[in-house]
């Protein structure tokens, strides 16, 4: 029997999203897939595209998932709104962007497909329509009727979430406190061990300030907060550890221990990571009923149209979702494979 599918939106129709598209799903399918692959756009747009630089994709088009009966690259058509002029952003297909959001979302919540993998969207484009809108997570995440995600990127050998995301420096030390802290790593560890199969995760966790604060001497954030989290955890057997210095912790002989990394803010963890795998980066969020992976890039409205860009990215969001949702299928089968516990009353 055919496993669920993973399905990819095709983002902005402007940007690279289209020809990426096209990229991956150009020669053979590869051999090491084990399930079928959907694309979710405008077909004649896609196919134009490809065209237009001379792109063969080997995909066949469908009407429902139900229609898959073999391994193979398929393209689920949703129709734009206007038509989309290559590199100019029209704000009028933005909901077209959304309707496709909207279909992935519902198809991964129903169990019909394994995994959404996003490509880049134009938040300019959206915003017109949904006024505050704030990009892919905060949307999946409202769409799901979740409070909370966490953001993590993986590549280069490293996995490195964060506590918070798109916030002001100055705004920072007010976001992180003791029930956000613990829920971001709650989230961290139940998708690594359910969606990486890592029965007990050893997560590094980093200091907020200069030499995670020195005891107290450079702020309080680590002996107030950080600090009693890690020891929460720690004493219901995790393996957390930390406060760590940012500065010196990535490194070697400290990354090896570990399997993942929480920095505290955007610009302390990322930067190490997307300098050890830019273009071949993974964006993940974590915390949806729904497993999602993204680019690490946006949408290059300058390299739309032309054969000048890399899809190596947009291949190692589709392997990471693979694997995700394997190990997700695993997980959930040795779950239902467990008898049932019995409690004993008390007399």
């Amino acid at each position: 029997m055919i496993k669920t599918p993973i399905l990819i939106s095709s983002g902005e129709p402007a940007g690279i999203g289209p020809e990426l598209c096209g990229l991956l799903a150009e020669g053979a399918f590869p051999s090491d897939f084990d399930r079928p692959i959907v694309f979710v756009g405008d077909l004649h747009l896609l196919n134009a595209r490809c065209a237009a630089i001379d792109l063969t994709p080997n995909w066949k088009e469908i009407e429902i998932l139900e229609q898959i009966q073999t391994l193979g690259f398929y393209v689920m058509h949703v129709p734009l709104y206007v038509p989309c002029a290559t590199g100019q952003i029209n704000s009028k297909n933005g909901r077209y962007v959304l309707d496709i959001l909207d279909y992935c979302v519902d198809e991964c919540m129903e169990d019909r497909a394994a995994a959404l993998v996003t490509a880049p969207i134009q938040k300019s484009a959206i915003s017109p329509i949904w006024r505050g809108f704030q990009g892919h997570t905060e949307y999946l995440a409202d769409r799901c009727n979740v409070d909370q995600v966490v953001m993590m990127l993986a590549g280069g050998g490293l996995k490195v979430a964060l506590a918070t995301t798109h916030l002001p420096l100055t705004e920072v030390s007010q976001a992180i406190t003791k029930g956000g802290l613990t829920r971001t790593l709650e989230i961290l560890l139940e998708s690594l061990k359910a969606n990486w199969g890592l029965p007990k995760p050893r997560v590094l966790v980093t200091g907020l300030n200069p030499h995670a604060g020195e005891s107290g001497t450079m702020g309080r954030e680590e002996v107030d907060t950080i600090t009693p989290v890690i020891e929460h955890f720690q004493s219901q057997g995790e393996a957390v550890t930390g406060p760590y210095p940012a500065d010196t912790l990535f490194q070697p002989k400290y990354l090896k221990n570990a399997d993942a990394v929480l920095a505290m803010f955007h610009d302390q963890g990322l930067p190490v990571l997307k300098f050890a795998s830019f273009g071949e980066g993974v964006n993940i969020t974590l915390g949806l009923p729904i497993i999602r992976t993204s680019v690490d890039h946006g949408t290059a409205l300058d390299l739309a149209g032309t054969r000048n860009m890399n899809s190596g990215s947009l291949n190692e969001a589709l392997r990471c979702a693979l694997q995700m949702a394997n190990n997700k299928e695993q997980s959930d089968n040795k779950s239902t494979m467990q008898p049932p516990t019995t409690s004993r009353q008390q007399p």
